[in-house]
């Protein structure tokens, strides 16, 4: 055999691993028939932006809007507000009322309250079943699944059927571990840090956060419902639960790299590197 035919022959055997690889790459990246197809072809899922925690028969009401400062949302015609954390709610323990009460008062003052979207921040769980307004991409594979949120770009990683580590170091989004029970893929998660906040009213955590979220299709595959349970000792007297609900569009995952946004017209302390990274 010439030189360029062995040549040939090896192009043709790489060309066709490569192949074989891809195929099995694509085929790893399918939910199987016995677990929920989530992804839903070239789907998004979407629900409108903000918003706060519906509220459960049988679980503990959770945040509210402080009734003395009523919340006027965009697009009303009004002069928009902010949520301001209704501090009398039973369920959250002294050191957290007094939190929320500090952060309260500044904002009537004329501090423009935080949010991680704004800042261009982690935002944690469960408050990133609460980012709307932005489609969120699920894609599953046997050992993960990512959920990407669309603004900023915002990954989350659940790694499947394997336990939470033993000494879990606190991050951003924590440690998130799955399975699926029938056609329910459940998600749990801790190690989550303090930097985050829990919803839209920014009510503050310990690093005993623990939440669950139950993600089902529903309405024939149209929507996705998901069941939240919040569970944190430290800040909450009870454990409380709620539930967020998105509609499946046909849309693609758009670039937005918050950071370089220079259209605010507020400083909403976007982070600033120290020193170049290169």
């Amino acid at each position: 055999m010439g030189r360029w035919q062995s040549v040939s022959r090896a192009k043709r055997l790489t060309g066709g691993a490569l192949i074989a690889l891809s195929a099995m790459s694509l085929a790893a990246a399918q939910p199987s028939e016995a677990v929920p197809d989530l992804q839903s072809g070239q789907a998004a899922w979407l629900h409108p932006p903000g918003g706060e925690f519906p509220a459960v028969a049988g679980s503990p009401v959770p945040m509210r809007q402080d009734p003395a400062h009523p919340f006027v949302g965009n697009n009303t015609g009004r002069q928009p507000t902010y949520r301001l954390g209704d501090v009398s709610n039973a369920n959250l323990k002294q050191w957290a009322k007094d939190v929320m009460k500090k952060d309260n008062e500044e904002v009537l003052k004329g501090k423009i309250a935080f949010s991680a979207r704004s800042s261009c921040l982690p935002g944690g769980t469960p408050v990133f079943t609460l980012f709307g307004g932005q489609p969120i991409f699920l894609i599953q594979t046997p050992q993960k699944v990512l959920m990407i949120y669309e603004g900023d770009h915002q990954v989350r990683h659940v790694y499947l059927n394997v336990p939470h580590s033993a000494n879990v170091k606190p991050s951003w989004y924590g440690e998130s571990v799955g399975h699926y029970e029938g056609d329910t893929l459940v998600v749990d998660t801790i190690g989550q840090n303090t930097k985050t906040v829990v919803d839209s009213y920014r009510t503050p955590h310990s690093e005993k956060l623990h939440v669950v979220e139950r993600y089902k299709l529903s309405d024939g595959g149209k929507k996705l419902h998901v069941d939240v349970r919040v569970e944190d000792p430290d800040t909450f007297n009870q454990p409380w639960s709620s539930y967020q609900d998105y509609n499946r569009g046909a849309q693609t995952l758009e670039e937005e790299a918050c950071a370089e946004n220079n259209q605010h017209l507020f400083d909403y302390h976007i982070p600033i590197a120290e020193r170049p990274d290169f």
